[in-house]
């Protein structure tokens, strides 16, 4: 017993390394943008593109790897994910020009869009007992957050000792690492072998995420008032509506729509999608507040992210003891409490407020993050069958993917919006652009640079006030909408794991 233990935390140990290359992966490349568009001669266009494409790939396709997965074994597919994860990020390494980086990053982006849910999928597999599962889950959930403040620092440093290409070389060995394992300490499971692949619904479903995550993606770019940007996105919800209708119709649909009449998954997906807004309003200001408001350099802008992944690892660490003795309602209510007070309190940063409020704001927001991530993720999980726990963790981690692309489009356009309004008579062009010009063009001038950065800390402080209204609607709609304790899990009847 003690060996299959031993065997089962050394799995959730790679899993947990694999998760942490993919968030790495989502900002490390942020650092490395000013080089590329030397080395590459990438233009404006092309270093968007550089993230936009990894990004699409990952929300079209995970719906899709999930099914594959409960079908053909979630081992084989993760295993053959992590070695097209491996073999994409040297291609990325070695692109010798703008037009292969990007083909390099949508393969990135596929072999992550089967990472993501069938590591998560097979953590039912490997821990039964609920206890163990939560717990296991914890420490996925905390493995893929910490990557996204690590990304800048890590990429900084490489940056600063080597060559662009380092900053994926750095996921070979996290790879490497992570296959071996799976190979040899995790369990093959599967759904219903009998189990066909809806290629129909898979076609609307990746086709309709692609419209809907690049249609906001244009909007975050070129504002809320970009036609094209509207009709792809209308184009994109009219095929999620098409998949919808046929996922109704078809014997062997790509999901199980009947998860969305179960309270904790419902529930779950829901504040799941909440808490991801507070996660990316943070990572889409601070590292700008970092740079345009106390000028420091990207990589500086990460370390100043430690405290932050600080409170994630005692918020997390707390789920642990609390979870068990007062249920999800009263850890969930109280870690969205938590965020409203980090980011409640991030909303009245000023200019001249220096390092120290932004720490401690910080350091509150992880806290939140740690205890309601991993809680509302349990929520969801704990409704899935391991028959069918690789579609349905696909189906939760492309729902948390579509609300964060939306979320940083809209928290965006607040932040823009407050810029604008504050800069006055230097609301033209190319100060309007973003705080970054701004600071650029007015760099030699005190007093027009100082009004460039309280317009962006107005934005700032605007936003953040609208992340923590939300994250308090979501402390009181749980509070009186969500049922004491947690969910049930599902039958163990129901469940068809076949193992081996």
């Amino acid at each position: 017993m003690r060996t299959d233990d031993t065997r089962r935390w050394l799995a959730l140990g790679a899993l947990a390394m694999a998760m942490l290359t993919i968030g790495l992966d989502v900002t490390v490349l942020v650092v490395a943008l000013p080089t590329l568009a030397v080395d590459l001669n990438a233009n404006t266009a092309a270093l968007q593109w550089f993230s936009s494409a990894y990004t699409l790939a990952l929300a079209a396709l995970m719906l899709p790897a999930g099914a594959l997965g409960d079908r053909y074994g979630r081992k084989k597919v993760l295993l053959a994910a992590l070695v097209l994860f491996g073999a994409a990020s040297l291609a990325c390494a070695f692109a010798g020009s703008a037009n292969q980086l990007i083909a390099a990053r949508v393969v990135l982006g596929i072999a992550a869009a089967a990472m993501m849910p069938l590591s998560m999928a097979v953590l039912p597999v490997l821990f039964t007992e609920p206890a163990q599962r939560q717990r296991a889950l914890t420490i996925w959930v905390t493995s893929t957050a910490i990557g996204l403040p690590l990304g800048p620092i890590v990429g900084g440093w490489l940056l600063q000792h080597y060559w662009w290409g380092s900053v994926f070389l750095i996921n070979l060995p996290l790879v490497i690492v992570g296959a071996l394992a799976v190979a040899t300490l995790v369990p093959e499971s599967h759904g219903d072998k009998s189990f066909r692949i809806d290629g129909l619904g898979a076609l609307l479903s990746a086709l309709g995420m692609l419209g809907l995550t690049y249609g906001f993606i244009r909007i975050g770019d070129h504002g809320w008032d970009d036609l094209l940007a509207w009709l792809v996105v209308g184009l994109g919800l009219a095929l999620l509506a098409v998949f919808l209708w046929w996922q109704r119709r078809t014997a062997h649909p790509l999901i199980d729509l009947g998860l969305f009449a179960a309270s904790g998954f419902r529930w779950g997906t829901v504040l799941s999608i909440l808490v991801s807004f507070a996660m990316f309003g943070m990572f889409f200001t601070v590292p700008q507040y970092f740079q345009a408001v106390l000028g420091v350099d990207a990589l500086g802008s990460g370390l100043r992210l430690l405290p932050m992944i600080g409170g994630l690892v005692i918020g997390s660490r707390l789920v642990d003891i609390l979870l068990p003795r007062l249920g999800a309602r009263v850890v969930l209510t109280g870690g969205f409490l938590v965020l409203t007070a980090g980011i409640g309190l991030g909303a009245f940063t000023r200019v001249e407020s220096g390092y120290g409020l932004t720490a401690l704001w910080t350091t509150v927001l992880g806290a939140g993050m740690g205890l309601v991530m991993p809680t509302a993720m349990g929520l969801a999980m704990g409704e899935l069958t391991a028959a069918r726990s690789g579609s349905g963790s696909a189906l939760l981690q492309a729902l948390r993917q579509a609300g964060g692309t939306i979320g940083v489009a809209v928290l965006g356009t607040v932040l823009a919006t407050g810029y604008r309004a504050d800069l006055g008579d230097l609301n033209r062009a190319p100060i309007s652009d973003g705080v970054n010009a701004g600071v650029a063009v007015t760099a030699e001038d005190p007093a027009l640079l100082a009004r460039v950065q309280h317009a962006f800390v107005v934005g700032m402080d605007t936003m953040l006030g609208v992340c923590a209204v939300l994250c308090l609607l979501a402390a009181v709609v749980v509070a009186v909408a969500l049922r004491p304790g947690a969910p049930a899990t599902a039958e163990d009847a129901a469940e068809s794991v076949h193992a081996g």
